[in-house]
């Protein structure tokens, strides 16, 4: 079973892993280039803010945004602010979560996200760690995929292949991380981290191995999975999350 607990206090320790790093700069670093195309550090930083807000939206049982034209200028307008503006915002928005994960609440009910996503209440404190952990790769200060703990690691794989997995544009896949044990959502240990995706598209099988974090960069769409051991054909291309 989901441990909503403990993904909150894992939610907790990587935003405050992330504002530690983000205060160390001046507001000429916050307005750099990210990771992500088009989007500076700033730009992160506020989407961030934003998504604990839509989060704590979810929780309450109300939609996630207005809808995506007001999530991308929200996104926007708050991108150029001065790095102590940031800050205060990630803070008290991140506080603004924990407070709404830690009422009483039926944990077991469906929630609706984003483009009529549903997923389990109990399934949401790990999607902020999600958005947490990836971008604070993404923002390029020396904090790597590698960096990110290992239960998190697989377990994001684990939701990832279940994402794609049955995608009409992804050959049925099997992906195998050389090390590594994952917790699965049905709270059995599943050894060596293998899973079956896609499977939707036309093609021989492939297989997929390497590092549980290339594999998680491939998935996510953050490295190009050129690390990566491929059998059975090529590298699938998997659309954008």
């Amino acid at each position: 079973m989901i441990d909503h607990e403990l993904d909150l206090a894992s939610v907790r320790e990587a935003t405050d892993r992330l504002i530690a790093d983000v205060a160390s700069w001046d507001n000429a670093a916050a307005a750099e280039p990210s990771r992500l195309p088009g989007w500076t550090r700033g730009h992160v930083l506020a989407h961030l803010a934003r998504n604990a807000d839509a989060l704590v939206n979810v929780l309450q049982g109300l939609p996630m945004y207005a809808d995506a034209a007001t999530r991308d200028a929200d996104i926007e307008r708050d991108s150029a602010r001065p790095l102590d503006v940031h800050l205060a915002d990630l803070r008290e928005s991140a506080d603004r979560f924990q407070a709404v994960g830690a009422e009483p609440a039926d944990w077991t009910r469906t929630v609706e996200l984003r483009n009529g996503v549903t997923d389990s209440a109990s399934r949401i404190p790990f999607r902020r760690w999600v958005e947490v952990a990836l971008h604070h790769v993404d923002l390029g200060v020396g904090y790597e995929l590698e960096d990110l703990p290992e239960e998190f690691v697989l377990r994001e794989i684990d939701f990832l292949a279940d994402r794609f997995a049955g995608h009409k544009d992804v050959p049925s896949t099997a992906v195998r991380a050389d090390e590594g044990r994952i917790r699965t959502q049905g709270g059995g240990l599943r050894e060596g981290g293998v899973w079956t995706t896609g499977g939707g598209a036309e093609g021989a099988p492939v297989a997929v191995s390497g590092p549980a974090p290339e594999l998680l960069g491939w998935l996510a769409g953050r490295r190009d999975g050129s690390a990566l051991k491929v059998e059975g054909g090529s590298l699938p291309a998997l659309p954008a999350l």
